[in-house]
């Protein structure tokens, strides 16, 4: 018999009927042993430390700071980031310890499907695919718009549609997306040497838009620190204030104490990525020492990139004035103190920014998916990698055809903060797997341990779960609408395809003696 009560693979086992079913630790490990569904191991630390970056810094950095300090924190939004930096570091230890205990493919999938069973794997799975989905089609489609913008500001007029069968279709975002596919399909190794250029280059215009920006500083624009809270305008509606608010009955308000905590949860859009990168432990060297390393050292300089930039902008001018703009952002702050020489630069970082951050979350998207078809939960055959690649060529082919439609096709970007509920959701189930994970198999190697468990995973949880409850109440409606879909279609389809279900998951005895 197995850890989890199964038989071994070479004996004929009754097929768990139970909807909370584990899958083991050794289950999974061997897994990745399948010679039709395997990943060839070729990342190190250092590159796993880029793909952090390069899936934080983004477009993100010179506006979504501007955004939460004019509209829910004014200056204290500097404390609003690192609510959200500890928050997020908190739960990215948790990943830190998952990763190097059980390097597999699938990232808070596969950490559930171990500790918690195959229904609430399968629903953090459904929530992966939405974020990194949904995140991709957004970004592609933002750097459409860039793309434009950077042409305009050279004297160039790029229409951002073309018409086709008389619907207006964004060519841009096809495009970019279009050359990541054919890049992440080739190879992933390959992809992240292209994303490392990128990134150092978006990183040293970050550096520079902040240097040039403290020359003009004012303490003045720093008081009052935290603005006292105020009603909020009058097109707000209730479906728009946290959900704490909706629920104890407030009414809309914005800055105060409240407002750093609603800030909070904007910003933290900044720091989703690094699950992402615990997505690839599985095409790592030695992924106990590297992954931990890599996300770590990643969240720490996004941190200090993203204080420095809030610092910069709430320092050059007032919050109130920000919030008098329709779309605050770095350029705005630039442009209201008569630098607009800024626009330019920070045009060109946003589009370099935007491109290396899509490419991350295109290949988190079809890691996910490729755990989830391996284990049976969705079609088996979308989880077989190419002999020549490694990769698995034609789940990345799909993936992007789909990404290319919906932001090419839609309105994407309305649904920005169904990408943070998604992610959080996940940081929630990660946290509070480690203390369980330990409890019930405190014999497995652990490349990194999280400190003070349970208590700092249980802190990660809740803080997390506070964090969604401050998205708006609209967000939440469509995170339960996506879930519920998620529920039909394990029930439809997953529940009778596992390969758990079917007793097919599970390691023979020797196989489990070897892997302990």
């Amino acid at each position: 018999m197995t850890h989890d009560g199964t038989a071994g693979r070479g004996v004929a086992a009754p097929a768990p009927r139970s909807i909370l079913r584990r899958k083991s630790v050794e289950a999974s490990l061997a897994s990745i042993d399948d010679p039709e569904r395997q990943l060839r191991r070729s990342l190190t630390a250092w590159d796993l430390a880029v793909l952090g970056v390069a899936v934080a810094v983004g477009a993100g950095i010179f506006s979504v700071g501007a955004t939460a300090a004019a509209n829910y924190a004014g200056p204290g939004v500097i404390v609003s980031f690192l609510i959200a930096s500890v928050v997020c570091g908190l739960a990215i230890m948790c990943y830190a310890e998952f990763a190097s205990t059980l390097p597999v493919a699938g990232s808070a999938y596969t950490y559930s499907y171990a500790t918690m069973g195959e229904l609430v794997a399968w629903i953090i799975g459904w929530d992966l695919i939405l974020e990194m989905l949904l995140a991709s089609a957004v970004i592609a489609k933002f750097w459409g718009v860039y793309l434009s913008d950077a042409f305009s500001l050279l004297g160039f007029d790029l229409p951002t549609t073309v018409p086709v069968l008389g619907a207006d279709v964004s060519w841009a975002p096809m495009l970019i997306v279009a050359v990541f596919t054919a890049l992440l399909a080739i190879g992933t190794r390959l992809s992240t040497r292209v994303n490392s250029v990128f990134t150092i280059l978006k990183v040293g215009i970050t550096i520079f838009v902040i240097v040039a920006g403290f020359f003009y500083v004012k303490a003045e624009n720093w008081s009052p620190f935290v603005p006292p809270s105020q009603p909020a305008g009058a097109d707000a509606t209730t479906l728009e204030q946290p959900l704490t608010g909706f629920l104890l009955g407030f009414e809309p308000s914005t800055y105060g104490v409240m407002g750093i905590l609603s800030g909070a949860a904007l910003v933290f859009f900044a720091f989703i990525g690094f699950d992402v990168v615990a997505t690839t432990a599985e095409e790592t060297k030695d992924p106990q020492r590297a992954v931990p390393r890599g996300i770590l050292g990643g969240l720490v300089l996004v941190t200090i990139l993203y204080v420095l930039v809030t610092v910069v902008v709430t320092g050059m001018v007032s919050y109130t004035e920000l919030a008098q703009e329709d779309s605050p952002s770095l350029t705005t702050a630039f442009v209201l103190v008569g630098a607009d020489w800024a626009g330019r630069v920070i045009s060109i970082g946003i589009l370099v920014g935007l491109t290396s951050v899509l490419m991350v979350l295109m290949l988190g998207l079809t890691r996910v998916v490729f755990a989830m078809s391996r284990d049976g939960l969705l079609p088996r055959g979308m989880s077989k990698t190419s002999p020549r690649f490694r990769t698995p060529f034609w789940l990345q082919i799909g993936a992007g055809v789909v990404i290319a439609l919906i932001a090419g096709l839609s309105e994407v970007e309305l649904l920005e903060e169904m990408i943070n509920i998604g992610t959080l959701s996940a940081f929630v189930l990660v946290s509070f797997a480690v203390p369980l994970l330990r409890r019930s198999r405190p014999d497995l190697k652990r490349g990194f341990r999280v400190p003070w468990s349970p208590v700092l995973p249980i802190i990660s949880g809740l803080a997390c779960i506070w964090l969604m409850l401050n998205l708006t109440t609209l967000t939440w409606l469509r995170f339960l609408a996506w879930l519920a879909a998620g529920v039909v279609i394990y029930f439809a389809y997953s529940y009778r395809h596992s390969l758990v279900g079917r007793g097919a998951a599970a390691p023979t005895p020797a196989e489990d003696a070897d892997r302990v």
